[in-house]
């Protein structure tokens, strides 16, 4: 089977969206999961909430994008990650709802300030650490029925050494991102800025050896099916993740630029979710060895032409619109966080 100029265009898209989900709000949960140990009083709390609070809930919109996305153009592929992911995906919506709540009622309801503490921590740890696992499963093969469903034990059975090593790649790319982000908007001089930009060295060089372990174990211990024909491509990709991830981690050592150590960090993630489209196509969801049903293809699980269409013309007009709105509320909270207004 053939694939079709819809079908690659909406399997590339997807990963377009979620890598701009990697970017965006994988800065905000590196902030929640690094708040606890780089914030050491409620001041330098507040800033870390306030350095996202004007932007978090956009940034997650790019994770329900995806997800609306992922329904309409591949319905089959969503319907086995959705139900076979049931409690992962629930864990990681539960993260992502107490998250909010300590965001919300931390400067309501400073009384409760420990719980809210908490619940910005753990509301954060969760979807970074598990998004990493769910994509390691993708990628590795999961058991699936003839009818392309989840056909292993949930939950546990998606916890691989592979797997968990995605996971704290996935979170170590968070954590650098969240401590390039924090070092840019920290005041500074302030010491909250300096343990911030601290951390960023080895954040980075954790990044990297992580991308090299999963690579090496992904290339000779799991060994998914690739396209030949991207062989080329996926050594470029793979060549700019690393070396952006290097040049940022040059900028975290050199301490000239906390801008350019944090769009350098940036574009290292989103090159890591291209490197794992090059590394997946066609396959959107790869079926293990011991599964009677065939991988999830762009193929053989995506809607008609006529929607993928459709949907093509509605994000010419709909994605500048999301993009400009980012554009306005990055520039009108620009700078540094003011200590004299910590509440958004």
């Amino acid at each position: 089977m053939e694939i079709t100029f819809f079908q690659a265009l909406w399997f590339l898209l997807i990963f377009v969206l979620i890598g701009g989900y990697f970017i965006l709000d994988g800065f905000d949960l590196g902030v929640g999961v690094l708040s606890p140990f780089v914030a050491k009083n409620d001041e330098e709390r507040a800033i870390a909430r306030m350095s996202i609070g004007p932007v978090w809930d956009g940034n997650e919109v790019w994770l329900l994008t995806a997800g609306g996305a992922l329904f309409a153009a591949f319905p089959a592929a969503y319907a086995t990650t959705f139900s076979g992911f049931y409690l992962a995906v629930m864990l990681v919506l539960f993260g992502l709802i107490i998250r909010a709540v300590s965001l919300e009622f931390s400067a309501a309801d400073p009384s409760w300030g420990k719980l809210w503490n908490a619940f910005f921590f753990v509301g954060s740890l969760l979807p970074a650490l598990l998004l990493g696992v769910a994509v390691g499963n993708i990628y590795a093969g999961i058991p699936m029925d003839a009818a392309g469903n989840y056909s292993g034990v949930p939950l546990l059975g998606l916890i691989t050494p592979f797997t968990l090593l995605c996971g704290l790649l996935g979170l170590a790319m968070f954590l650098a991102q969240g401590a390039t982000w924090l070092a840019l908007k920290a005041p500074k001089p302030s010491d909250l800025q300096a343990r911030v930009a601290g951390l960023r060295l080895p954040l980075q060089v954790a990044a990297l050896l992580l991308f090299v372990v999963v690579s090496v174990v992904g290339h000779f211990f799991v060994q998914p099916a690739m396209d030949p024909a991207l062989g080329i491509v996926r050594w470029i990709v793979a060549a700019l993740t690393v070396g952006t991830l290097v040049a940022s981690l040059v900028f975290a050592v050199k301490n000239s630029s906390d801008a350019g150590a944090f769009l350098l960090q940036s574009a290292s993630a989103f090159f890591l979710v291209m490197l794992l489209a090059a590394s997946m196509f066609p396959n959107l969801v790869v079926a293990s060895a011991d599964s009677v049903g065939p991988s999830l293809t762009a193929m053989n699980a995506a809607s008609g032409d006529y929607t993928l269409m459709w949907m093509t013309v509605i994000t010419c007009v709909g994605l500048p619109l999301v993009l400009a709105y980012h554009v306005i509320v990055y520039r009108t909270y620009r700078g540094r966080v003011d200590t004299a207004a910590l509440h958004y």
